[in-house]
């Protein structure tokens, strides 16, 4: 996240991780609230897709924007969204970052920059390319990152809108999170030629990069975001991951779309936060009990937020019209 002074890259490394456990850490739990009936609606888990989120965020600052998708939770637990506020959430608690009242899929925290995520497939990209307009017509310096999936590039929002953006040069970067399944379909049997052709057909500079190598990932979004603030945007970025779960939580038996080994391929060869761990131990940055250390203060936290929800209080019975008509008193404006 923003940083006031420079950091070292071992700090900026340990950050990374930790970032990329705690996605996983918060998935998990959300899954099994899920499972034990505690959690009401359907979600999305982002386990095996952290190394985007982290790697994307870590180069943006506190004020940057971003705009999430239905699978949202990774991306606002990297831009600096606590376990607390977003379990309650999930729980339609009080204490949620929107008061309950979004839950899984329309989660926000606008404290961070973090415009919410969006249920409807490819719903948020005008809401990025807005606050990117708006960015430059108010000469903030901010830029806007919106996260999609593959699939969502089937979306004719997405053509308006990278045509305003190509037109306008705006500060945006348009994050393809191509996990290959577009729901129950593989990409490539929905998907025409080539994703990228798309917005370079626009006039917008294109990369493809490993969205399991989060090094990788904020080494292109760093470089694109200063260009971005230069005014040389807009950017589209197609970052091949992987979802570990199902489409959603309830799509568990999934042999007839992909197979187990191309699951397992992926979980014992490609996850991003093991890979990263690797790493860091083979350059002397962490031992494994270091990362091991990591790992288990992130599970505390976790398990400590999921029990300050299921024990925090519902949001009274007189919110219920509250941000819905006008005129009625905002619960957190006193």
């Amino acid at each position: 996240m923003a940083r006031a002074t420079a950091k070292t890259n071992t700090e900026d490394y340990i950050r990374m991780y930790t970032q990329m456990v705690r996605i996983r850490a918060f998935e998990d739990n959300a899954n099994q609230l899920y499972l034990a009936a505690k959690m009401p609606g359907l979600t999305h888990m982002y386990s095996g897709q952290e190394a985007v989120a982290v790697g994307i965020c870590e180069a943006l600052e506190d004020d940057d924007r971003i705009t999430s998708t239905h699978r949202g939770h990774g991306h606002c637990v990297a831009k600096g969204a606590e376990f607390k506020q977003m379990f309650c959430e999930l729980l339609g608690k009080a204490e949620g970052y929107c008061r309950g009242k979004g839950g899984s899929m329309h989660i926000a925290d606008t404290s961070h920059g973090n415009l919410g995520a969006n249920a409807i497939v490819g719903g948020s990209m005008g809401i990025a390319t807005g606050a990117a307009l708006s960015a430059k017509l108010q000469k903030t310096g901010r830029i806007a990152v919106c996260f999609f999936g593959d699939g969502a590039t089937a979306q004719g929002l997405w053509y308006e809108v990278m045509n305003m953006a190509a037109l306008w040069k705006l500060p945006v970067i348009y994050a393809c999170e191509n996990n290959g399944y577009s729901e129950y379909t593989r990409t490539d049997e929905i998907a025409a030629g080539s994703i990228t052709a798309r917005a370079e057909a626009f006039g917008i500079e294109s990369f493809e990069v490993d969205g399991q190598d989060v090094l990788a990932v904020n080494e292109l979004a760093r470089g694109l975001v200063e260009r971005c603030r230069k005014g040389e945007g807009p950017f589209f970025v197609n970052l091949a991951t992987y979802r570990y779960h199902g489409h959603h939580v309830g799509d568990i038996n999934r042999d007839y779309y992909r197979s187990k080994d191309e699951e397992s391929e992926w979980k014992q060869h490609r996850d991003p936060i093991t890979n990263f761990g690797k790493w860091l131990e083979a350059q002397n940055i962490a031992s494994a009990e270091e990362l091991v250390g990591i790992n288990d203060a992130v599970r505390r936290e976790a398990e400590e937020a999921v029990a300050h929800a299921e024990a925090a209080a519902y949001p009274d019975v007189s919110e219920v019209d509250m941000h819905v008509h006008a005129g009625i008193p905002h619960a957190l404006s006193a």
